[in-house]
């Protein structure tokens, strides 16, 4: 069961486009793949997937975990830390310094 579902997104301006050569599930782990932010599948995608690879107090990772990450992402995330890889160790190294 995914942590977070489109509904669940905090912000809702995000685009609802795929095309299977770019789609989020092909790569499997994270990787030097970079990660569009205003993609909607390729964010809840890479959301549930930092959520299912860490250990979280509470755990399971609830809503709120998946939406602080999404939040971190948009708000917080340095605008030249790009790929899948690079996000998700920005994302473990900072999580405690925000609320």
């Amino acid at each position: 069961m995914p942590t977070i579902n489109k509904s669940d997104l905090l912000f809702q301006d995000y685009s609802w486009t795929s095309f299977r050569h770019d789609d989020p599930r092909m790569t499997g782990e994270p990787d030097a793949t970079l990660l569009n932010r205003h993609e909607g599948y390729e964010i809840l995608y890479f959301i549930n997937r930092f959520c299912d690879g860490h250990s979280w107090t509470p755990n399971p990772p609830n809503k709120a975990t998946g939406q602080k990450a999404e939040r971190l992402i948009r708000q917080h995330l340095p605008g030249h830390i790009r790929s899948r890889q690079a996000i998700d160790q920005w994302l473990v190294h900072n999580w405690s310094q925000y609320p």
